[in-house]
């Protein structure tokens, strides 16, 4: 039975050492050659894998996977089958694995690395190990990651025709929306983000998820410059193109993305225009829409996205927010006689509000 370190660990402490990455915080993975799971469970390891032999060590509990290769036998990316037997070899196993810089092995201090990773580092380039790769379309997603959480790698010219020749097959028709969109939702977090929207472009998937939805480089660019952002109010500005509405409905409806996103990006195609040209008449109309006095998140959300669209000066709108809110509506309804002018007469205290305390600062 041999022992070896392997995958991302092993990558994180080449990209550091070679590069000066900062050293990655995820969990160690071993791979273990020439055992069984009876050998495994006898030692005191806990099988949990269902697919494939996984061991949890009795000590530090990390992850213990028996070498294993895998064998397309259906479409998709579920039509595996894979051979665990104690004959499989090290070299075998990372044979198996998509990028070459996630094929390299740890022998104690000595560095295994039977396809090159480590050259690909230093070249910054990624690279897949094998053929195998395009039997796995969720590989297209993994590398166009791969690219945002590392834009200063290029993809290889071999790799990107793979990619397309992945595509153009019907190969990544298995992909389904709810996985591309939680790739994306993944990669938002990720250094460049608008690296991995180059990829999906470059090889075609994001036609065929996105069709002729319109995202222009002043956006991607944008959107690598916020991340300060959350989540939803990133959604909202990679949608900030498209002013049609139905095309707007249709992507929230394929990718079905939580409330809070679908109410961001939707709701930000209803207000941005009214940070434009604005009176106190228009600035009420967004607070209302945004129905700021009992959903002030929602406002603030708003807040976050103008901001970076349009580079605007926020504090004028806060004020005003303000000022609307400290209204007394229980006292404005007392001095009314008549019941049905109550709301007019609240509605205008709000827009006297805004503009004593914003005059020509919200105009945009």
């Amino acid at each position: 039975m041999r022992i070896y370190l392997v995958g991302g660990y092993v990558r994180d402490l080449y990209l550091t050492r070679e590069l000066g990455y900062p050293q990655g915080k995820g969990d160690r993975d071993w791979v273990v050659v020439g055992a069984t799971a009876r050998e495994m469970i006898e030692q005191g390891f806990k099988q949990v894998g269902k697919d494939f032999p996984v061991f949890l060590h009795p000590k530090t509990h990390e992850e213990y996977a028996l070498a294993r290769t895998e064998r397309k036998v259906a479409p998709g990316y579920h039509g595996f089958v894979f051979n665990t037997s104690s004959e499989v070899s090290l070299e075998e196993d990372l044979k198996r694995r998509d990028l070459t810089i996630n094929a390299m092995a740890l022998d104690g201090k000595h560095l295994i690395d039977p396809y090159g990773g480590l050259e690909d580092i230093r070249a910054k380039r990624l690279r897949h190990v094998s053929e195998s790769f395009k039997e796995d379309p969720v590989r297209i997603l993994r590398i166009a990651r791969f690219n945002a959480k590392l834009p200063e790698f290029q993809i290889a010219p071999e790799t990107l025709s793979l990619l397309q020749e992945m595509v153009n097959n019907g190969e990544a028709d298995s992909l389904v929306a709810e996985r591309v969109f939680l790739e994306m939702k993944k990669v938002l977090k990720e250094k460049t983000p608008s690296r991995f929207i180059h990829v999906l472009k470059t090889c075609g998937l994001w036609q065929r998820f996105f069709h002729d939805f319109p995202i222009d480089q002043k956006t991607l660019d944008l959107l690598d410059r916020s991340k300060e952002l959350k989540e939803a109010e990133k959604f909202a500005l990679l949608t900030d193109c498209e002013n049609d509405t139905k095309k707007l409905q249709s992507f929230l409806d394929t990718f079905k993305p939580n409330s809070e996103i679908s109410d961001t990006v939707y709701l930000w195609s209803r207000v941005k225009n009214l940070f434009f040209k604005t009176d106190s008449h228009r600035a009420l109309k967004l607070l209302e829409t945004c129905d700021a006095m009992r959903r002030p998140e929602r406002f603030q959300r708003m807040l976050h996205v103008a901001q970076r669209v349009f580079e605007m000066d926020t504090d004028p709108w806060i004020n005003a927010f303000n000022r609307v809110k400290a209204i007394d509506c229980a006292k404005i309804a007392a001095r009314c006689t008549d019941k049905s002018s109550i709301a007019n007469a609240i509605h205008q205290a709000r827009l006297t509000a805004i503009e004593e305390s914003t005059a020509n600062a919200l105009v945009h």
